[in-house]
């Protein structure tokens, strides 16, 4: 299994305020869907923060992503090991496929992948 990315998702009703504090850091929007923004690193774009109101689809903001080579082999695994999933395996139209399961922590995790 490969993992591409970790992002920690950070439950936000002010996305000015969090882009003007971590551009002090350094990082920069490289995207934002209204209800959701990521800001990265220009000089490592897998270095990324994400800002969320809201999740557009699922009930529940998660606590963090983790991009995968092979999203439907994870969900086999965490199915199989008993973990509970959250949010189903869905493929989303803003061109992912992800699904929330619930870390021994109590912490959501969002699993995803990109199409294509």
């Amino acid at each position: 299994m490969s993992v591409r990315r970790v992002v920690p998702d950070v439950h936000t009703a002010d996305f000015a305020e969090n882009r003007e504090f971590y551009g002090l850091l350094g990082f920069e929007e490289v995207m934002n869907h209204g209800w959701v923004m990521t800001l990265a690193s220009p000089d490592n774009p897998t270095a990324q923060i994400s800002f969320a109101e809201r999740d557009a689809a699922a009930p529940v903001v998660p606590d963090m992503s983790v991009e995968v080579a092979d999203v439907d082999a994870v969900h086999a695994g965490v199915v199989a090991s008993g973990a509970e999933v959250v949010y189903p395996l869905t493929d989303e139209e803003w061109g992912v496929r992800r699904f929330f399961v619930r870390d021994p922590n109590g912490r959501i995790v969002n699993v995803l992948g990109h199409a294509g």
